[in-house]
Order: structure tokens, then C-alpha cells, then sequence
């Protein structure tokens, strides 16, 4: 009696587990169709880069004394808001050499670049000539509002590269997606003017800087 018992417990127990797996595979398909994606945010920034915070390795240079491959750098510069420039301005270089904003009430954040030469180095006439991490800070205080990304940067004009954005800090602490970045020119100072379009996810609110939607 015992052992009937038990059979008849077990084959209870298997049909309550078939009956539970079947719900769940039912349910599943219906889950994913109710799940949102939510949409991106789209962040859009013009950089100018003040050509006197470049500063390379100088160990590692061609004869004329510019970066070439494996020279390690780093740079900064300002954040405007998209469509502000145009590809030769957003610096002033003074007569006595120094370098400011050229629409300092424009000014929405600044930019810091580092990284390595790679291609022909300075002398790179197409394709990538730069592995880097950017910084670009936000807030009032430095590190208290950054998005961070890493990649590839052409020195094609006009031409699309995307980059990973690898954090931040902020409202950007947890953020991820792509960077789209565009070479226009370059400045008075000789550094380079940038188009970025940032496509953030994980952002705790829409960001009110630059443009975005």
C-alpha cells in the first residue's frame, strides 16, 4: 500500500511539473511581445580641440618631429552644441600665443582625449590614425557629469566612425551604446574640429545639454 502510494505521489508530482513548464513556455512569447525597448538617447556635440593641451611622446616621432605610430597623447578642448561650428573655427589663438574659446557663452562642457598614433602616425593620409579614449565632461565640477567612450578615429572628412561608449558618471553612470563621430577640420589652433552623435542607453533622464531628443 505504501509503495502504491508513493508511485502515485511521483506521478503526481511529474504531471504538476509538466503542467508548470508548459505555463511557462506559454507565457514566455507573450512576455517578449510586451516588452519595450526603450528608445535612445541622442546627444549631439561639435568639439574643438585647443592644439597647445596636445602633447605627445616625443621618443616616438617622425623626422620632423611629429607623433608617429605607437606615440602615446593626450589633448582637450571645448564642447559646443551640434551645428555651432563649421569646421575651421571654435578657437582663438591669441597674439601671445594662448588659446580660448572662440563663443565662450556657447560652451556647454569640456573634452579630453588620450591615447595612441597608430596608422603613419601625424602623417596618416586616410583611415584610422588614432586609437583613443575620450572624456567628455558635462557638470560644473570635473568627473561629476562624463560620458566616456573608446575607439577608432578617422582622419577622413566628413565620414562616420562609431565608437563604444564604456560608462560615465552622473546620469550617465550605468550609459552604453555608440558613439558616431565625424571629422570636419581643423582649427585655427590646428586642432581638430568634431561632430559627435552620441546613441545612449541605461540614461537616468534625458540630457538637457548639447542636443538632445
Amino acid at each position: 500500500m505504501t509503495q502504491k502510494r508513493s508511485i502515485s505521489f511521483i506521478a503526481l508530482l511529474a504531471v504538476l511539473t509538466a503542467l508548470v513548464v508548459g505555463a511557462i513556455a506559454l507565457a514566455l512569447p507573450a512576455l517578449a511581445e510586451n516588452r519595450v525597448t526603450p528608445e535612445p538617447t541622442i546627444v549631439t556635440f561639435d568639439v574643438a580641440e585647443d592644439m597647445n593641451r596636445f602633447v605627445w611622446d616625443k621618443d616616438t616621432v617622425h623626422e620632423d618631429g611629429m607623433p608617429a605610430y605607437g606615440s602615446a597623447f593626450y589633448t582637450e578642448g571645448w564642447l559646443y552644441p551640434a551645428g555651432t561650428l563649421d569646421g575651421t573655427n571654435g578657437v582663438i589663438v591669441n597674439e601671445d600665443g594662448t588659446v580660448e574659446p572662440e563663443f565662450p557663452e556657447l560652451v556647454v562642457g569640456t573634452w579630453a582625449c588620450y591615447g595612441y598614433m597608430i596608422g603613419d602616425g601625424a602623417r596618416t593620409e586616410t583611415g584610422p590614425w588614432v586609437a583613443s579614449t575620450q572624456i567628455y565632461n558635462l557638470g560644473d565640477q570635473a568627473g561629476e557629469e562624463t560620458i566616456v567612450t573608446t575607439g577608432f578615429e578617422l582622419v577622413d572628412f566628413n565620414t562616420n566612425v562609431e565608437r563604444a561608449v564604456v560608462g560615465g558618471t552622473g546620469q550617465y553612470a550605468h550609459a552604453s551604446g555608440e558613439l558616431h563621430q565625424q571629422l570636419l577640420g581643423f582649427n585655427q589652433s590646428e586642432g581638430v574640429v568634431l561632430r559627435v552623435e552620441f546613441d545612449l542607453q541605461n540614461v537616468e533622464e534625458t540630457a538637457a545639454l548639447g542636443q538632445a531628443q
